[in-house]
C-alpha cells in the first residue's frame, strides 16, 4: 500500500474550536484515509492512502480520475456522482465471476470508520457494510459520512429537469441532517407500494396505510428541505468574495403548505390530495402530487436574474457558492467539513475565482477532492495537499514542484 498522504509537501492549516479545558483542540474532518478498490471501473485492483489534506488527482482524459471520485461518492447514500447502474461499475474485461467494491477507511465527525460498497453477490443489488456488519439501507451511510460532489454533468442542472436539483438539495440535506436519508428512502418506498397497490386495485385500506406512510414520510422530507434551504439562503447572503450570492426557494404545493400550516395539518391534507388522486394516479402509473415535484429555484442575486438565464461560467460559479455554503453550514452543524468532490471544476472558472476556491478548500481543513488535466491550475496548493498522478488506472505520488 501506497504510504500515507504520498506527495504532500505540507499539511494545510487545521482549524480549532475551543475545548473544554481552555485549549485549542483540532476540529474533527472527514476524511478517506485509505481507499480499496476491486474491478471497479478502470481499476482491476487499488490501495492507497491520503492524509486529511486536499487531493489532486491530474492526468490525461480517461485515466480514471474520475472514477476514483465515483468511487468515493459510493460512500454516500444514493446511486453515486455519476447515477450509473451497478452493472456498469465492473471492470469491462473482469473475469466472470468477479465482483466489483470499494472499501474505505474513513474519519468521520465522530470517529474512524470502516465503511464498503459492492455488488452483493454479483445480483446486481448494492451491498454496504459498516465497520464489518451489514448495513440496514444505503441510509445508514449518511450517519458516518457527508460527500458534496460537482461535476461537469451539472452545469446543466438549473436548465434540465427538476429531478437533478432535488437530488443535489437531497444530498446537501442528508449531509447536514441525516435522518433525510432514511426519511427520503421510506417515502420512495411507500409511493413505490402505493402504486403497485392502485395497479392490483387493492383494498382501500390497504391504499390508505400506504398513504397515511407516504404522507407522514413526504411531509418530513419538505420539512427538512425548507430548513436547509432557509439555513443555506442565510449563508449565502453573508458571503463575501468572488463568488456570486445565491438566492434559494422551493417551489411546490407541499411546500407552499409548509409555509402557511402546521405540519400535521399539512400530513393531513397530503394523505387526502393522494386519496382523492386515486384513479387519475392509477391511470398513469406516476403519482402527481408529493415531495417528489418539488422543485429548487436558484437565482443570483447581485444580478436579479434566474440561474437558469445566467452564463455558463456564472452558472458554475453559483453552484461552487452553494457547495462551499454548504461546507461550511455542515462543518458548524456536525463540527466536521463533508468530503467535496470536484471534477474538472478548477478549469471553468476565472483567475480569481479558481484561486478563491483552492484557499476556501484548504482553510475548511478537510479533504476537497479535485480533478484536472493541467496541474497548473492548482499551482496554489503547493505545500498545502497531496498532488497524485493518475495513468492507466494507477496512482502514482508526485511532489507539487515537479509538476508546476
Amino acid at each position: 500500500m501506497n504510504g500515507a498522504g504520498a506527495g504532500l509537501v505540507a499539511p494545510p492549516a487545521r482549524r480549532s474550536r475551543p475545548a473544554a479545558s481552555g485549549r485549542s483542540a483540532p476540529r474533527a474532518a472527514m476524511a478517506v484515509r485509505a481507499l480499496r478498490l476491486t474491478e471497479f471501473r478502470n481499476y482491476r485492483a487499488l490501495r492507497h492512502e491520503f492524509a486529511c489534506a486536499p487531493v489532486v488527482l491530474c492526468g490525461p482524459n480517461g485515466a480514471g480520475k474520475t472514477n476514483l471520485l465515483e468511487a468515493v461518492s459510493l460512500l454516500a447514500p444514493g446511486r453515486g456522482l455519476r447515477g450509473a447502474r451497478l452493472a456498469d461499475l465492473r471492470r469491462r474485461n473482469a473475469p466472470p465471476d468477479a465482483a466489483w467494491a470499494v472499501a474505505a477507511r474513513v474519519d468521520t465527525a465522530t470517529g474512524a470508520a470502516d465503511i464498503g460498497a459492492g455488488d452483493a453477490n454479483g445480483a446486481g443489488r448494492r451491498a454496504v457494510r459498516i465497520d464489518g456488519r451489514p448495513a440496514r439501507g444505503q441510509a445508514a451511510l449518511a450517519e458516518h459520512l457527508a460527500v458534496v460532489w460537482l461535476t461537469p454533468a451539472m452545469d446543466r442542472l438549473f436548465t434540465d429537469s427538476p429531478s437533478g436539483r432535488r437530488a443535489f438539495l437531497d444530498r446537501l440535506a442528508s449531509g447536514l441532517e441525516p435522518p433525510h436519508a432514511r426519511a427520503l428512502a421510506a417515502y420512495d418506498k411507500a409511493a413505490r407500494s402505493r402504486l403497485r397497490l392502485l395497479a392490483d386495485r387493492a383494498e382501500p385500506a390497504w391504499l390508505t396505510a400506504a398513504e397515511e406512510t407516504m404522507a407522514a414520510r413526504g411531509t418530513a422530507v419538505a420539512a427538512t428541505r425548507a430548513a436547509v434551504v432557509r439555513q443555506l439562503s442565510a449563508a449565502l447572503r453573508l458571503a463575501d468574495g468572488p463568488f456570486p450570492r445565491a438566492g434559494l426557494a422551493l417551489r411546490g404545493a407541499l411546500d407552499e403548505w409548509l409555509e402557511t400550516m402546521p405540519a400535521v395539518d399539512v400530513e393531513q391534507r397530503f394523505a387526502a390530495a393522494l386519496r382523492d388522486g386515486r384513479d387519475r394516479d392509477r391511470d398513469s402509473g406516476a403519482t402527481a402530487f408529493g415531495a417528489h415535484r418539488s422543485d429548487l429555484d436558484v437565482r443570483d442575486i447581485d444580478r436579479g436574474a434566474p440561474a437558469a438565464q445566467c452564463s455558463t461560467g456564472e452558472q458554475k460559479a453559483l453552484l461552487v457558492a452553494i457547495a462551499l455554503a454548504a461546507a461550511r453550514l455542515h462543518a458548524a452543524r456536525r463540527g466536521a467539513p463533508p468530503l467535496l468532490l470536484l471534477d474538472e471544476v478548477a478549469a471553468h472558472l476565472d483567475p480569481d475565482r479558481r484561486a478563491a476556491l483552492l484557499d476556501a478548500a484548504a482553510a475548511l481543513g478537510g479533504q476537497t477532492w479535485f480533478t484536472g488535466a493541467d496541474a497548473a491550475q492548482f499551482r496554489a496548493l503547493a505545500g498545502r495537499a497531496q498532488f497524485l498522478a493518475v495513468a492507466e488506472g494507477r496512482l502514482r505520488p508526485a511532489a507539487a514542484a515537479a509538476w508546476v
